[in-house]
C-alpha cells in the first residue's frame, strides 16, 4: 500500500464540510476556470486566424510568381505559362496546385455611379468550390465555355455602392490607351469581410483580361501556387526563388498582405500574456490551499515525525492532496472549456459585427494537440508550485507542532 497516498485521502475525506472543504473547492474552481478560459482563448484564436488566413487564401495563393518590375500598379507584366515552368512548378514537392491569373484595371458604371475595380482574371483551376463558401447570393461565373466569358462575381459592398444584383448586366471601361469597354453579367456577389479584397477586386475570366491585353492563350499576369503545408512558406519560396528564371520573381502571401499577417501575430502576444496572468493566478491558489492545510495539519506533522515518519513522506502526503486537486481542476475546465466551445462551434451563438472582426460570428477551431499541450502545461507548472509550501515541513518540530493550537 502507499501510505502517502492513503493518508492523502483520508484527510481529503475527514476535510468535508470543513473550512479547508470550501478552500479546497476555491482551488478547484479557480483552476478548472483558467484553463476553461485558456481552452477557449486558444480554439478562439486559432479559428480566427484561420478564418483570416483562409479569406486571404481564396484569393491569392501562398506563393505568387510574377515578372520583376518596377511598376506599383496592379497589373502584372505578362510571363509566358508554358509546359515547361508549369511542369517545374507541379513537381516542387510542396505543391498542391497552381493557378494562372491576370490583373486589370478598370472602372465599372451605371446609370447613377461610377466605381474604380481591379478585375482578377481566373480560369477552371480557380477552387471554386472552397471560394463558393464566400458567395452571399448568386453562384461563381462559368469559365469552362470555349470563348471568353463575360460573368463577374462582384463584392457586396462594390454591389451595393452600384445598387447592383445577380442578373443584372454592367458596363465595365478598361482603363488603357485606347479605353476598351465591355458589358458585363454579373452571377454572383461575395463577402469576404476584409476591406483589401471587398472595396476594388472583382472576379472574372482570364481569358477576358487577355482579350482586351491582346495577349494569346499561353500569357498570364502570374501564377499562383498554393502548398500542402503552409509553415514551410518561407522554404518554398527560397526554393522556387533560386530554381526559377531569372526574371521571374517569387513573392510570398505574408509580404504582400503583411498588415494583416503582422496584426495575427499580435494576437499570439496578447494570449501568451492571458496564459501566463492564469497560470500565475492559479499557483498562487494553490500554494495558498496547501498552506492552509498544513497549519491544518500541523499536530498531525508532529505526530508522524514523532512516529520515526521522514520529512519527505510527508512531503509527499500534501504533494498528492495538491494533485488531486489540480487534476479535479482540469477535468472541470476540460468539460467547461470544450462544451462551450463545441456550443460556439455547432450553434454560433455569439455574434459578431462583421464590419469590424471580418466574419460574422466567434470562430472556432479545436486542435487535440493544443488541448493535450494546455493541460500538461498547467499540470506541470501548478504541480511544480507544489514544491514551495511543502518546503516549510522540514522546519516542523515534533514536540511543537504535537501542542499547536
Amino acid at each position: 500500500m502507499n501510505l502517502p497516498f492513503f493518508i492523502s485521502k483520508r484527510i481529503s475525506k475527514e476535510a468535508s464540510g470543513s473550512f479547508s472543504s470550501i478552500i479546497n473547492r476555491i482551488a478547484v474552481v479557480s483552476i478548472g476556470l483558467g484553463l476553461a478560459v485558456l481552452i477557449l482563448a486558444f480554439m478562439v484564436l486559432f479559428g480566427f486566424k484561420k478564418e483570416i488566413k483562409d479569406k486571404i487564401y481564396s484569393f491569392s495563393g501562398h506563393l505568387i510568381i510574377n515578372k520583376y518590375t518596377l511598376s506599383t500598379s496592379f497589373e502584372e507584366s505578362s510571363i509566358t505559362v508554358d509546359d515547361s515552368l508549369i511542369q517545374q512548378l507541379k513537381s516542387y514537392p510542396l505543391t498542391e496546385r497552381i493557378q494562372p491569373y491576370a490583373m486589370k484595371a478598370a472602372l465599372l458604371k451605371t446609370d447613377e455611379e461610377v466605381q474604380g475595380v481591379i478585375v482578377k482574371g481566373v480560369d477552371e483551376s480557380f477552387d471554386t468550390l472552397g471560394f463558393n463558401k464566400h458567395m452571399v447570393e448568386g453562384r461563381f461565373p462559368n469559365l469552362t465555355g470555349k470563348e471568353y466569358s463575360t460573368e463577374v462575381a462582384l463584392s457586396k459592398r462594390v454591389s451595393n455602392y452600384l445598387e447592383l444584383n445577380v442578373g443584372d448586366e454592367v458596363l465595365i471601361y478598361f482603363v488603357q490607351n485606347p479605353p476598351r469597354f465591355r458589358r458585363l453579367l454579373v452571377t454572383g456577389i461575395y463577402e469576404t469581410g476584409l476591406e483589401e479584397f471587398d472595396e476594388k477586386i472583382i472576379l472574372g475570366d482570364l481569358d477576358l483580361v487577355r482579350r482586351i491585353n491582346n495577349w494569346p492563350d499561353s500569357l498570364a499576369g502570374g501564377i499562383e501556387v498554393f502548398l500542402t503545408d503552409t509553415d514551410q512558406i518561407d522554404r518554398a519560396g527560397d526554393d522556387l526563388f533560386n530554381s526559377l528564371d531569372i526574371d521571374l520573381y517569387v513573392d510570398k502571401v505574408t509580404n504582400r498582405y503583411v498588415q494583416i499577417f503582422d496584426w495575427l501575430n499580435l494576437l499570439n502576444r496578447n494570449v501568451i500574456i492571458l496564459l501566463t496572468i492564469i497560470l500565475f493566478v492559479s499557483g498562487t491558489s494553490i500554494i495558498s490551499i496547501l498552506l492552509i492545510l498544513i497549519m491544518e495539519r500541523t499536530q498531525m506533522i508532529g505526530v508522524l515525525k514523532s512516529l520515526g515518519a521522514q520529512n519527505k513522506l510527508i512531503r509527499r502526503i500534501f504533494i498528492f492532496n495538491g494533485f488531486q486537486l489540480i487534476v479535479r481542476g482540469l477535468f472541470w475546465g476540460n468539460l467547461i472549456g470544450l462544451s462551450l466551445g463545441f456550443i460556439q462551434y455547432y450553434f454560433k451563438v455569439i455574434p459578431l459585427d462583421a464590419a469590424n472582426y471580418y466574419m460574422p460570428h466567434v470562430p472556432i477551431q479545436i486542435d487535440v494537440g493544443t488541448i493535450i499541450g494546455l493541460n500538461l502545461l498547467v499540470l506541470t507548472l501548478i504541480g511544480l508550485t507544489l514544491l514551495i509550501p511543502v518546503a516549510i515541513i522540514s522546519r516542523v518540530r515534533p514536540v511543537k507542532a504535537i501542542r499547536f493550537d
